[in-house]
C-alpha cells in the first residue's frame, strides 16, 4: 500500500499495523525526518508537492515490486504532502518478514526507488529567508513554479 497525506503521520500507529501476521518474525521500518540544514543552509521547514494520480499509482507499483522481489509479508508506505516543520515526519516505509534480511531489503528498495521515481517536489524554506525547491530539473527553468495536477498545502 501507499498513500499521500496531509496529515502528520503517526509512525507508531503504522508500525503496528505491520506485525499481524503469526509467520512475521521481523519488522524494520524507515522515517524520513524534515532536518534544520541541507547543503551548508539552515532550513526553516519543508513543503512537498505531488503529482498525486502518478504519484499513487507509481509508489503502489514500487510497493508490489518490493513484494515480488524479496520474501516478505507486508509493504508499506507512507508519504506528506504539504507545509511540514522541523521534526515531523515527511515519509514512512515499513516491511515485515519471517526473516530481517528480507524485511531491511524491501524497506530500502522502496525508499530508494520512490526518490526515483515518484513525482513528489520538495520546496526548503530557510531561516535566511530564501526558498527554493530541491532537486527538481523543471523548477530549475525560469518562470514561475507549477507541476500540472498537483497536490499541496495552501
Amino acid at each position: 500500500m501507499f498513500r499521500l497525506r496531509p496529515e502528520r503521520l503517526d509512525c507508531s500507529a503504522l508500525a503496528q499495523g505491520l506485525g499481524g501476521d503469526p509467520r512475521v518474525g521481523g519488522c524494520v521500518t524507515f522515517a524520513g525526518v524534515v532536518r534544520n540544514h541541507n547543503n551548508g543552509r539552515a532550513v526553516e521547514r519543508l513543503e512537498y508537492e505531488a503529482y498525486e494520480v502518478l504519484a499513487v499509482a507509481e509508489g503502489r507499483r514500487i510497493v508490489e515490486e518490493a513484494l515480488e522481489k524479496f520474501d516478505v509479508l507486508c509493504v508499506e508506505c507512507e508519504h506528506r504532502v504539504g507545509l511540514l516543520e522541523i521534526g515531523e515526519t515527511a515519509v514512512w516505509v515499513g516491511a515485515a518478514a519471517a526473516h530481517r534480511r528480507a524485511a531491511f531489503e524491501a524497506c530500502q528498495y522502496v525508499i530508494d526507488e520512490l526518490k526515483v521515481r515518484v513525482p513528489i517536489w520538495k520546496k526548503e524554506y530557510y531561516t535566511d529567508g530564501g526558498a527554493e525547491w530541491v532537486l527538481c530539473a523543471h523548477c530549475s527553468a525560469a518562470g514561475p513554479h507549477s507541476h500540472p495536477e498537483h497536490v499541496h498545502s495552501a
